[in-house]
């Protein structure tokens, strides 16, 4: 019998709609289930107004006020990462390049494992009804002793968009930015030999080899047998050997010091633009 360590990650696709997705992800730990909710809120590149030059106000607000607001709206930021170079951004570099309104996720809606610990009067139950995730996992008896090793492997996942990119494309973008990251981690801790054979699998925009998209075809991403080229993502664990063919989420710009984030130098491509005594930045 497989244990959950052996399990390929599954992704159901409970319902996708125009500005959200709702999906169940199984088979992978705490950790990874939080990072993609991080990255996709915050690394992801949208383009907003970030530069506002106002010459007349005959308006009550303050010029700043405006130019915040102007910088909130959402604008169409498909394939942006490919198309603008100067005028795209992600959210830890200011709120308004993040595509997100609002990404969430439960686990363990009956708190069998205890990491909730819930206030109430007289009646918990009452006072603290269920989610609708309940209905997707087995009550727990009464009488069922607590297991001090049991680990969340299965997250219920809202994504809510704001209109700047569909809800298919922050989850896949997000996934891509997550599997490059820990490329770039895996390439920064190899030295000698290993670090170069790892340096030849790297693209060279930083980006690996396209994931396949599990949005078209079914709602259920199912992955292939594990081996030590592919991941439960169906892409494999380090970018493509030899400089092969990007990601179709990946970005042009080469990262700034040989790294893998998101630069801010001047030739990452990423940072907003410099200031300017006439103007206001957003």
């Amino acid at each position: 019998m497989q244990s959950n360590e052996d399990l390929e990650p599954t992704v159901r696709i409970r319902e996708l709609k125009k500005d959200r997705v709702n999906f169940v992800l199984g088979n992978v730990d705490l950790a990874f289930a939080n990072s993609l909710r991080r990255v996709m809120m915050a690394d992801i590149p949208t383009v907003a107004i970030d530069m506002v030059e106002i010459e007349t106000n005959t308006t009550v607000l303050p010029d700043e006020f405006i130019a915040h607001r102007l910088g909130m709206i959402p604008l169409i930021s498909t394939n942006c990462d490919e198309a603008m170079r100067y005028t795209r951004g992600i959210a830890k570099e200011h709120a308004k390049f993040s595509p997100c309104s609002a990404v969430s996720f439960e686990y363990d809606p009956y708190n069998k494992l205890r990491h909730t610990t819930y206030w109430y009067e007289t009646d918990i139950k009452g006072e603290w009804p269920l989610s609708e995730n309940a209905k997707e996992e087995e009550a727990p008896r009464d009488d069922e002793p607590f297991d001090f090793n049991a680990k969340p492997n299965k997250f219920y996942f809202e994504v809510e968009t704001d209109g700047s990119l569909g809800p298919q494309e922050v989850v896949m973008k997000g996934l891509a930015e997550l599997q490059t990251k820990l490329a770039n981690l895996i390439l920064g801790l190899k030295s000698g030999p290993e670090h170069d054979m790892v340096a030849n699998d790297v693209t060279v925009n930083g980006h690996g080899p396209a994931i396949d998209n599990p949005w078209t075809g079914g709602a259920t991403w199912t992955s292939p047998a594990n081996t030590s080229a592919t991941t439960g993502w169906g892409g494999s664990t380090s970018p493509s050997r030899g400089g092969g063919a990007s990601s179709s989420w990946s970005s042009q710009p080469t990262p700034s010091g040989g790294g893998g984030g998101w630069g801010t130098g001047a030739n990452a491509g990423w940072g907003s633009p410099e200031r300017r005594s006439n103007g206001w930045n957003v």
